[in-house]
C-alpha cells in the first residue's frame, strides 16, 4: 500500500483534472456540438463519421482556429463579431472590482507598514541616533541639580519631565497631557511607573507654586533619581 498522498500530489492530481477539463473535455464538446448542428438537417448524409474527442490539449492561442475548424462560416462569423462586444463589457465589468481590489491592497500594505513602525518602536523606544543628543541633554539636567543655585535645581526637574514626556510618546501612550499617558501606562512593562507618577506631580508643584514650593538640593537630586530610574528601564539614558 502506497499511504496516503501528499499535499504536492493532491495539487498536481486536482491541476491536472482542471487542465483536461479546459484544455481536452470543453474543447471536444464544443467540436461534438458544432458537429452535430452542421450535420444535423434531412440533407445530413447518414454515414457521417463519429466525431472523436481530442487527442491534444488546446491552447488559448488556437481556440479561434478551433472555433473556425468546427462551426459554420455564418456561426463563426456571429462569434467573431460578438467577441468585441463581450469583451469590452468584460473589462467594463471588472475595472470596479480591480479598484476596489487595489484599493483594499494599498490599504492593508499601509496599515502592515504601520503596525510595522509602532512594533519596532516598542521594541526599541530610542533610536540609536538620538542617543547621542539625549545623554547631552541628560548630562546638562545632571549637572544644573548638582549645582548650588535653587533655580538650577528647578530647571533641571523641569527638563527632566519634558523627557520623560517624550519617552511616554515614544511608547505609544496617547493623551492630552502627561497624566492621561501614564494611566494608559501598563505596570507588567512600566516598572517604574510610580517613580514617574511621583516625579511628575512634585514637577507640576514646582511649575504652578513657583517659589512658593520650598526646594533643598537633596530633595533636588532624589526627584532627579527618579526620572533617572525610569529613564534607565527604557534604555532612554546610559
Amino acid at each position: 500500500m502506497g499511504g496516503e498522498p501528499t499535499l504536492g500530489e493532491s495539487l498536481s492530481d486536482t491541476f491536472g483534472f482542471f487542465g483536461d477539463v479546459v484544455f481536452n473535455w470543453v474543447p471536444s464538446v464544443i467540436a461534438t456540438i458544432f458537429n452535430s448542428i452542421n450535420n444535423a438537417g434531412p440533407a445530413a448524409e447518414p454515414a457521417v463519421e463519429a466525431v472523436r474527442p481530442l487527442a491534444w490539449p488546446l491552447s488559448a492561442s488556437n481556440f479561434p482556429v478551433f472555433l473556425e475548424s468546427v462551426s459554420g462560416p455564418e456561426t463563426y462569423s456571429a462569434i467573431a463579431q460578438g467577441w468585441y462586444v463581450f469583451v469590452l463589457l468584460s473589462v467594463a465589468v471588472s475595472l470596479p472590482f480591480i479598484a476596489v481590489a487595489a484599493y483594499c491592497g494599498a490599504r492593508v500594505y499601509f496599515l502592515r507598514r504601520h503596525e510595522r513602525k509602532m512594533l519596532a518602536a516598542a521594541q526599541r523606544p530610542v533610536a540609536s541616533k538620538d542617543i547621542p543628543r539625549t545623554q547631552l541633554r541628560w548630562a546638562r539636567v545632571l549637572e544644573q541639580a548638582r549645582g548650588g543655585a535653587e533655580h538650577g535645581w528647578r530647571l533641571a526637574i523641569l527638563e527632566a519631565d519634558i523627557m520623560l514626556n517624550e519617552l511616554l510618546d515614544m511608547q505609544g501612550l496617547k493623551g492630552e497631557t502627561m497624566a492621561e499617558k501614564m494611566k494608559q501606562a501598563n505596570r507588567a512593562s512600566f516598572n517604574s511607573i510610580d517613580a514617574a507618577w511621583e516625579a511628575h506631580k512634585i514637577r507640576n508643584r514646582i511649575a504652578h507654586d513657583g517659589t512658593e514650593h520650598a526646594l533643598n538640593q537633596r530633595e533636588a537630586r532624589r526627584v532627579i533619581g527618579l526620572y533617572e530610574k525610569v529613564f534607565r528601564e527604557f534604555g532612554y539614558i546610559q
